[in-house]
């Protein structure tokens, strides 16, 4: 079920079916950002939301809320169409979408990432939400009425190194060809062409955003875009949605101790 295409009601009956997943909500999250000469600017959350809505297709108790789909990407903003957010207003946002499915009673909510700048900010923003609880007045031993998971979706078990299996040369480390793949694969009217030099991009650390263009100046870091495909996209997919819907149910099963 995805919530942006289901009424209220549905929801509300879905939340009291008693099924193992009726409390749990996959987020996918990403960032709206440059991915070289070939890449969708929207790669980063598209991955994340192509393989959310598949594992929801592959598998109706799943539930999916909207994308979150604009994130950490200040250090692209020298590449027309990204568009980013402060570390604090990201954080603020996070918070506001926990504390709205939490207070429909959503117990579970699983953030399945897609853009590796986000992972510090994520991760902080729940230190703070937790923080929250652990600083209220007493009674301290109440714990908050949900817990949080962040996953990348190149971290699903077995994923990344099928990516690496499928391009064993030039992955690299952003435009790779496997999450350029994946989108492909989801949208293959919207393949790109394009010539670069090098072949394989060079890699280095990462800046501000006038650093960064001038260490990459195409955007490509470490990798070989062009070996991207809708098939091997849809290998990858067919690959992590198993992997998803395991990684969720084992999430949703957690047995948490007694405080």
């Amino acid at each position: 079920m995805l919530i942006h295409l289901s009424s209220w009601p549905e929801i509300d009956a879905y939340l009291k079916s008693g099924q193992v997943l009726a409390k749990t909500v996959i987020v996918p999250i990403g960032s709206n950002e440059q991915h070289g000469p070939t890449g969708l600017l929207g790669t980063d959350w598209l991955c994340p939301e192509i393989i959310a809505h598949a594992a929801e297709k592959a598998d109706e108790t799943i539930l999916v809320a909207p994308t979150f789909n604009i994130g950490m990407a200040q250090h692209h903003l020298a590449f027309p169409g990204t568009i980013t957010l402060r570390p604090s207003t990201f954080m603020g946002a996070i918070a506001d979408w926990v504390s709205s499915l939490a207070r429909h009673g959503f117990e579970r909510i699983y953030f399945l990432n897609g853009h590796g700048g986000n992972v510090a900010t994520i991760e902080a923003a729940f230190a703070e939400i937790y923080a929250e609880w652990s600083f209220t007045p007493e009674p301290w031993a109440e714990r908050p009425p949900f817990v949080m998971k962040l996953r990348n979706w190149w971290d699903l078990p077995g994923v990344q190194k099928l990516c690496e299996d499928i391009f064993p040369v030039g992955h690299g480390s952003h435009a790779t060809p496997s999450e350029i793949a994946v989108t492909y694969a989801a949208y293959p009217d919207r393949v790109k062409t394009a010539t670069y030099e090098p072949k394989i991009a060079p890699t280095g650390p990462i800046r501000d955003a006038n650093d960064y263009r001038a260490r990459f100046p195409d955007g490509r870091i470490g990798s070989d875009p062009a070996q991207a495909t809708p098939e091997k996209g849809q290998q990858i997919i067919d690959f992590a949605v198993p992997a998803l819907i395991a990684d969720v149910n084992a999430f949703a099963n957690e047995v948490l101790p007694v405080a």
